[in-house]
């Protein structure tokens, strides 16, 4: 089993005392991600390259932000602004005023998977790109509001992520191969493992074992079949279960979440909300 990502597969910025942190992925349990959502000071530094390729959106500004030799280069930067680095560069910055961020830091064995092939990220500095930023938004917001039955998404996430940067942010883009959907023997064992673990977090990686692919394979296959990412339909059946419950015993609403993989009924009475346009309690009184 792959260890947690953490701290120490950083360039070490997150450390230092200058940095603020308000919340980190630390302790989630996430192998090929790490998150950190912080307020940081002015500061001057440089750092050994890390193992991790960063990935770092400035949530407010406008700031002024130097990097390279002798900090020659000088950008302002605005809020959405995007900061590329490649694994195993060494990195030099200078921050000019105060500024909120998310570093995202992923696995460069997460990104060649998602990219089905040798892939070199390139390295950006004050860009933008509203489906990268939406991306580390959503990630910031799983940590926001962490359930463990999110491990799926958390997991489908990082395989966008990981695509989108090696399709968009690489030196040598690849060609995007045609995307068969799952075989029907593959679908059915997928299926079976999501209905026998629905109260569980469930990693991608063990759907993908199933299927006997990698997870950057599955998860396009199996969209390709079903027409959604695997976490969508795995929320979709721990619904139909939690509606069936509902409807056909006395089972207390709380007991049920908690069957179904939710971490507790207003957890439940929310996603009912959003994908279904009901709560519980009006599935039980209808049923």
């Amino acid at each position: 089993m792959v260890a947690e990502l953490g701290l120490r597969e950083t360039h070490g910025i997150l450390g230092q005392p200058w940095v603020e942190p308000t919340r980190t992925s630390a302790g989630l349990g996430w192998p090929h991600l790490y998150l950190s959502t912080q307020r940081e000071l002015p500061y001057r530094a440089a750092f050994d390259g890390a193992a991790t390729h960063l990935v770092i959106l400035h949530l407010d500004g406008l700031v002024t932000v130097r990097r390279g030799k002798r900090f020659a280069d000088s950008r302002r930067i605005a809020a959405g602004g995007l900061f590329l680095h490649p694994a195993d560069r060494e990195l030099s910055v200078e921050l000019g005023g105060e500024l909120r961020t998310v570093h995202v830091y992923l696995s460069d064995a997460a990104l060649q998977e998602a990219a089905d092939g040798p892939v070199e990220l390139a390295e950006e500095f004050g860009g933008n790109d509203p489906l990268l930023e939406q991306l580390v938004l959503s990630l910031d917001e799983v940590v926001r509001n962490w359930e463990p039955s999110a491990r799926t998404y958390v997991d489908q996430l990082g395989c966008l992520l990981g695509a989108h940067l090696a399709r968009h942010h690489s030196t040598r883009r690849p060609a995007l191969p045609e995307v068969a959907g799952l075989a029907d023997r593959q679908l059915d064992e997928v299926q079976e493992l999501m209905r026998a673990r629905l109260r569980e977090p469930l990693p991608l990686a063990d759907l993908a074992a199933v299927a006997g692919l990698s997870v950057s394979q599955f998860a396009r296959r199996f969209k390709a079949r079903t027409g959604m990412p695997p976490h969508r339909y795995l929320v979709r059946l721990r619904l139909e279960q939690a509606c069936r419950l509902l409807r056909t015993s006395a089972q207390p609403i709380a007991e049920i979440a908690v069957a179904c993989g939710f971490s507790h009924q207003e957890h439940l009475t929310r996603v009912m909300r959003a994908r279904l346009g009901t709560t519980p309690a009006e599935v039980r009184r209808s049923g």
